[in-house]
């Protein structure tokens, strides 16, 4: 779209004259106004403000001004004051992640690869939500980007565009990256993983487990009940499952290296139907372990969408915990799963102090009755 500007009301004539005051305060004030005129015809002033204005302030204000507007020209010059001082560069930042426009935003691919750090994971956050097709290719190399904020960035694009060629480089960073928020969400990415992807996923994702840090365990906890249910069958029957889960032990994940090894070559006890749908619930019923009450309740919500009835120890312990939405969530797990053997543990929870706790109780016993 073009920024020549066709003819203007008188306010917004108004408003145009004052953006070209010699005074900053008139500026500024002019630049408050657009937002309660937001004439289309004024972007090419508001554009030349943030590109040329002396005042970096009045500069950052012409960037959030442009928020939400899809024209290319408007997304070039944001794009441009990306590389300008550390007050415009966080505004127009913002005001991109705000775009709407795909074709707009595709102009913002090739700043993928900029040499700043910063305007790469800008135009990275900005591109995410757009699912532009031509940032899977930079997306992907960025993965390898020395900043963790580029790196975090690009897994998010990644996810969003549901781009599986990456999945292999996504397993390694949620293992591997020394970043634990590059590592969390990349534990989040790997959810887009389909059935024929699990020799590749499953191991990272079970090693994720054990990460250091808890954020990554949780995210780690919720992506296997997600996969766990594609790598039995896509949510079978309760019986199936269950024969699955109970038969035989599942190995171990070991060192992130080890995780490696079976991702680089795609080892034969991970493309086994049985070991595929036993190690998610074996990982995730230790994660029940977990000191962290909030990995334990994502566990116990995959557990239950795995309907694991192995679990049912773990999750009747559970019914114990202090925290109120751990013993929820391990009641409304143990109605998903449907063994009869949990109704005197469910029985029991009518007494719980929680209102929430007593009414999830009470679901699950409709469930298994």
């Amino acid at each position: 779209m073009s920024l020549v500007s066709p003819d203007i009301d008188p306010r917004s004539a108004d408003l145009r004259q004052r953006l070209t005051s010699p005074d900053a305060g008139v500026r500024r004030v002019a630049l408050l106004d657009f937002a309660d005129v937001e004439d289309e015809a004024l972007l090419p002033a508001l554009v030349t403000v943030l590109r040329g204005d002396p005042d970096p302030a009045l500069r950052a204000e012409a960037a959030r001004a442009l928020a939400g507007w899809g024209d290319g020209e408007v997304v070039e010059a944001l794009a441009d004051a990306l590389a300008d001082e550390a007050e415009v560069r966080e505004a127009a930042a913002q005001s991109l992640a705000e775009l709407k426009d795909a074709e707009a935003g595709a102009r913002l691919v090739p700043r993928v690869g900029h040499a700043d750090g910063f305007v790469s994971a800008a135009a990275l956050r900005a591109l995410k939500e757009l699912r532009v097709p031509a940032a899977a290719a930079p997306a992907t190399a960025a993965l390898a980007h020395v900043d963790p904020a580029v790196r975090r960035e690009a897994v998010g694009v990644l996810g969003w565009l549901k781009h599986a060629a990456a999945l292999p480089a996504l397993a390694r960073l949620a293992i591997g990256d020394e970043d634990a928020e590059v590592r969390r969400a990349a534990a989040g990415a790997l959810g887009l993983a389909a059935a024929g992807d699990a020799p590749s996923v499953l191991p990272a994702l079970c090693a994720a487990l054990r990460d250091p840090a808890w954020q990554v365990r949780e995210e780690a906890a919720t992506t296997l009940g997600k996969l766990g249910q594609i790598a039995i069958g896509h949510g079978g029957d309760a019986d199936a499952i269950n024969a699955v889960n109970a038969g035989g032990t599942a190995n171990a994940p070991g060192a992130a290296n080890d995780v490696n090894g079976a991702i680089d070559a795609g080892e034969a006890n991970w493309g086994n139907e049985g070991s595929r749908a036993t190690e998610p619930a074996v990982a995730l019923r230790q994660a029940m372990t977990d000191a962290y009450w909030q990995v334990r309740l994502r566990a116990a919500r995959s557990l239950g969408r795995l309907r694991d009835r192995a679990a049912l120890p773990v999750l009747i312990e559970a019914l114990a915990h202090r925290a109120g939405n751990l013993r929820k969530e391990a009641a409304i797990a143990l109605g998903e799963i449907g063994d009869p053997r949990a109704l005197p543990a469910l029985e029991a929870a009518d007494a719980d102090p929680d209102p929430e706790v007593r009414k999830a109780a009470r679901l699950a016993r409709q469930r298994l009755s």
